[in-house]
């Protein structure tokens, strides 16, 4: 048996550790390549759940429920705040007699899609958007129903299902006392 020497005893202690060192660094890289690998909804992913939300409110608001079902794909733990206001809304009932009303209620709907802020990760994409739209509703004459909506969207395999959907009609400015007199569930005199 041959006696190592401290130098020796030094050199093979700073392998050892450079190796330890080396193994932890590697460790710690892998889920870092990984997250880089997929860490974003690619730009072409983003730009497809963009044009199909602008596909799926242009049908929405003309009534077309049909198309709008083809184009939406709604996951089971789906919530809605919607922009006539009240309590968020779970899960969403696509029965065809909820979908004939639907169909009743938005009519002649023009759209135009303007998106303010894109957010993507590996399994989210969030976006924030005005939906200019102007339509008959609820059998009231055609006006603006423009919105400010913020949708998220959830992977689920291949595809992209709509977790969440916040819409309100504040798309112009109020002034406090409006604000107030909404949160207070008041209604302007007409």
């Amino acid at each position: 048996m041959t006696k190592k020497t401290s130098r020796q005893t030094r050199s093979a202690s700073r392998q050892q550790k450079l190796s330890r060192r080396a193994i932890m660094a590697a460790a710690a890289a892998v889920p870092l390549v990984q997250l880089s690998a997929d860490a974003a909804a690619g730009p072409e992913v983003t730009a497809n759940l963009i044009e199909r939300a602008r596909r799926k409110n242009a049908a929405f608001m003309r009534g077309d429920m049909d198309s709008w079902l083809e184009l939406v794909r709604i996951a089971p733990d789906f919530t809605l705040m919607q922009p006539f206001g009240g309590p968020a809304s779970h899960g969403f009932d696509a029965s065809p007699k909820r979908l004939a009303d639907l169909s009743r209620y938005f009519r002649e709907g023009e759209t135009d899609l303007e998106v303010v802020q894109t957010l993507a990760s590996d399994a989210l994409v969030v976006l924030v958007m005005v939906e200019h739209q102007r339509a008959e509703v609820g059998g009231l004459a055609a006006q603006d129903w423009s919105l400010r909506v913020t949708e998220v969207y959830r992977k689920d395999g291949m595809d992209w299902q709509l977790v969440h959907r916040h819409a309100d009609p504040l798309v112009r400015s109020v002034t406090l006392q409006q604000a107030a007199l909404l949160a207070r569930g008041g209604l302007e005199k007409e």
